[in-house]
Formats: C-alpha cells, sequence, structure tokens
C-alpha cells in the first residue's frame, strides 16, 4: 500500500513536467524524501492533490476570462477603428462644405428679378398682327413679346418660378376675358416646351 502511495506521490509530482526531468542528484533525493513523508501521510496527499484540482479549476477559469477579454478588446479596437473611419469622412466632408460655403460667400448676390437663367413660366395673352409694342418692354419684366415667323408678335405677361401661381394667374387672366391666356415655359432666356420642363415642377401638386 505505501508502495503504491508512494509511486502516485512520485507520478503527480513530476507528471507532465520537464523540470524535474533537469533536477541534479541532490535535488531527487530531497524530492524523493518528501514523496515518502506523503507515503507516511496520505491526508497531506490528499490536501495537496485537491488543492492542485482547485488550482487548475481556477487556471482553467482564469483563461476563459482572459480569452473573453481579448476578444473583448478586439472587438472595441475593431469598433474604434470604425469610428475613426466615420471621424475621418465627416472631417473630409467638413472641408469640402467649407471650401463650399467660401466659394458662395465670394460669389456675387442673385438678384431675384433676374429671370434671364433657369426655368420660368409666363402667360401668353396673344398673337397679333400689325402690333408693335416693343417699346412696353424695356424695364418692365413683367410684359414681353416675341416676334413668330408669321410676323406675328406674342405677347406675355407676368413671370414666374412657380408653375401654381402662373396657372392661377392665367385663370385670373381667362376670367377676366383673356380666353386664350396659356403658359408657356422659358429656360435660360429660351422659349421651351412644356413637357421639357413640367416634369418635376408639377408632380408635387398632382
Amino acid at each position: 500500500m505505501k508502495t503504491r502511495v508512494l509511486f502516485l506521490c512520485l507520478a503527480l509530482i513530476f507528471s507532465g513536467t520537464q523540470v524535474f526531468a533537469q533536477l541534479s542528484k541532490k535535488e531527487k533525493k530531497e524530492w524523493k524524501k518528501k514523496a515518502k513523508e506523503f507515503a507516511k501521510n496520505p491526508a497531506n496527499l490528499k490536501t495537496l492533490v485537491e488543492t492542485k484540482q482547485v488550482v487548475e479549476t481556477d487556471n482553467s477559469a482564469l483563461k476563459g476570462q482572459v480569452s473573453a477579454l481579448n476578444n473583448d478588446v478586439s472587438n472595441k479596437s475593431a469598433k474604434i477603428a470604425e469610428l475613426e473611419d466615420q471621424i475621418a469622412k465627416m472631417r473630409s466632408d467638413l472641408t469640402s462644405t467649407k471650401a463650399e460655403l467660401a466659394q458662395l460667400k465670394e460669389a456675387p448676390p442673385i438678384n431675384p428679378m433676374d429671370f434671364s437663367k433657369g426655368v420660368v413660366f409666363k402667360v401668353q395673352i396673344g398673337a397679333f398682327k400689325n402690333k408693335d409694342l416693343a417699346k412696353y418692354f424695356d424695364n418692365n419684366p413683367n410684359f414681353g413679346g416675341e416676334a413668330t415667323d408669321k410676323g406675328e408678335q406674342r405677347f406675355t405677361i407676368g413671370v414666374f418660378r412657380d408653375y401654381w401661381e402662373a396657372d392661377k394667374f392665367k385663370k385670373y387672366m381667362r376670367d377676366m376675358g383673356v380666353k386664350d391666356a396659356w403658359i408657356v415655359p422659358f429656360k435660360d432666356g429660351q422659349r421651351v416646351e412644356i413637357k421639357d420642363v413640367l416634369e418635376g415642377v408639377v408632380a408635387d401638386k398632382k
């Protein structure tokens, strides 16, 4: 019985460890002596074994915690990298916005009465021959006209950026007796077809 206990003691002390293989003769003698002491007192050996099991269990739990912490650190590092990318993009957008703002500040102010650019709508009240009212066009943006290939003069009243305001004014003109009043669009000062500019202008009102 003592021989088996002694063998167990030695196995517990030396198993799985390369350090003891390098012990000197003196050190081996001392450890054999300790093993004999355990053989004489199995209770101490039991305590040693139980302590070893507790330590191994704690060590395993700590390794699990370390692994979880490493994963947490890895996830947070990835999140930090993502946030840094977002910050870099936001800084780039901010720089672009500042540049655009600086250009806007340097640009000349827009004259709200300048209808030579963009899309505007006028209300044509008729086309007449032998009626030249061109002298009334100067300095009067709300009244205009243009000559046709047939020798007629088309006359328009009103200038509107909003199609529906032009449509309301057209109805007023018809109520006042101008039965042929209708809307004509202009783009950058040139007369265009209504279908070319109507899409997107009136869609929100349908």
